[in-house]
């Protein structure tokens, strides 16, 4: 607004002061402006005689302006808008009471997540704490919002994932139904299994393109099994020093024995258990002969312990490892079929804002040869979308069908170059047809 205009609405609201929407006019000018003003012309509003917008606008300026009792005047009040909520909040604060400017910026954000304001969140969630006052020195009240305790120091260190069972696993109900078989199962009787000599445990090795399920999968498979989850990550076991990842395996081992059941999940596999005739340094060789010894050695007892590993490149680890009682059991994990990319677009939807035209069948039906992990970028890509709608609406925009279908666009599918290099694999290095489901998989799929 020009200089000429604002002047004249000064002059009409000085011939006419009780024209409350001239008023308001003026505080709202003044205010867009930056002018310090506009504090001085809004006495005399009654907050039950204005819009719910004129009441945030005026506890906004009252705000700006120092005065955070008039400005709660105009914030307080039944009303639910989560622009006065958030005033409102804001004013409480200003007067010390942080807990109700807690409860009203929560509720605002509840109602409109685009309103969420970070540092308010946490000098709102701070707590003041008070030192000395014994006689040694003064007394110091302390505004302090790190509440990290032991415990708190404990789940940064090592945190701990929420449980996992099938249910949270789209599709792959093949090879759900394997694992329930001949892995679940005896842990769950084993004393029957116990009657045919049959032990809880062992090892089972899955592959196939990255993102489509392999990890979510071992999780899952503990969940089931109510068993301890001990997932290796390559660093907890490699070291630069002759000897001592050996000693970590071992040690890593030895942990889950103690632990039985256990479910100890090694995933990238081939960095720890890789071809032997492949590799140059003797260390790593010795690696592998220390993983052989750890899984069906003289001396272990692995009973009730279940080894599963991960691999998106089968072909790379040491052909040792398949022998009976290692990871005698191989499983292939392919690209979700049709269902499957239904069954996670629902999971991966559940829990965000959707809007009802979401068509996740219509979605699954164009994303052929996508793995899960592409799948939650498609989601996740729409999302982006669906929130940029929703910061430029000033309120919450849930994710339609015209976001996914955008989102398709930009997202393609990762697992085509892996399969193309298991289809030469499975053709002319399948001794023994250990990549048998690789070209069944492509023989069904491969012209889709």
């Amino acid at each position: 607004m020009d200089d000429a205009t604002l002047r004249s609405l000064l002059d009409a609201l000085r011939a006419t002061p009780g024209n409350v929407a001239l008023r308001i006019a003026v505080v709202r000018a003044l205010h867009g402006a930056g002018d310090a003003r506009a504090a001085d012309h809004v006495g005399g509003l009654d907050p039950a005689a204005l819009t719910t917008a004129d009441r945030a606008l005026v506890a906004r300026v009252l705000l700006g302006a120092g005065e955070p009792a008039r400005a709660l005047g105009f914030a307080e009040g039944g009303d639910a808008d989560p622009e006065l909520q958030l005033v409102r909040a804001r004013a409480l604060h200003a007067l010390g009471d942080r807990t109700r400017a807690l409860e009203s910026y929560e509720a605002a954000v509840r109602a409109n997540p685009t309103l969420e304001d970070r540092d308010l969140r946490a000098q709102l969630a701070a707590r003041v704490e008070e030192h000395g006052g014994d006689g040694a020195g003064p007394r110091l009240r302390v505004l302090s919002n790190d509440d990290t305790d032991r415990s708190e120091v404990e789940r940064i260190l090592h945190p701990t994932l929420p449980p996992v069972t099938f249910a949270d696993v789209g599709g792959l109900d093949g090879i759900k139904e394997q694992i329930e078989k001949k892995i679940i199962l005896p842990f769950q009787k084993p004393s029957l299994f116990e009657r045919f000599k049959k032990k809880a445990g062992g090892g089972i090795l899955m592959y196939g393109p990255p993102g489509c399920g392999k990890t979510l999968l071992a999780r899952a498979t503990a969940g089931q099994c109510k068993a301890t989850f001990l997932n290796v990550a390559i660093d907890d076991v490699l070291d630069m020093w002759i000897g001592e990842s050996e000693r970590k395996l071992h040690a890593l081992f030895e942990k889950a024995r103690a632990a039985a059941p256990a479910v100890l999940f090694f995933d990238e596999l081939e960095a720890l258990a890789g071809k032997r005739q492949y590799t140059r340094e003797a260390t790593s060789s010795k690696l592998v002969s220390q993983f052989l010894s750890e899984m069906d050695g003289f001396t272990k007892n692995n009973a009730g312990v279940l080894i599963l590993g991960a691999t998106n490149v089968p072909w790379a680890i040491d052909p040792a490892f398949r022998r009976p009682g290692r990871f005698d059991r191989v499983l292939f994990v392919p690209p979700p079929d049709r269902g499957a990319r239904a069954s996670i677009l629902r999971l991966l939807l559940a829990g965000r804002p959707a809007a009802a035209d979401v068509d996740g069948d219509a979605v699954a039906a164009r994303t052929s040869g996508f793995s899960g992990a592409d799948l939650e970028n498609l989601v996740d890509t729409a999302a982006d979308r669906a929130i940029a709608a929703s910061l430029a609406a000033g309120s919450e925009v849930p994710i339609a069908q015209a976001h996914l279908t955008a989102a398709l666009a930009e997202v393609k599918p990762t697992t085509l170059e892996w399969l193309t290099t298991a289809r030469n694999y499975a053709r002319y290095a399948n001794e023994g047809g250990q990549y048998d489901e690789v070209l069944a998989f492509l023989a069904q799929h491969g012209k889709r």
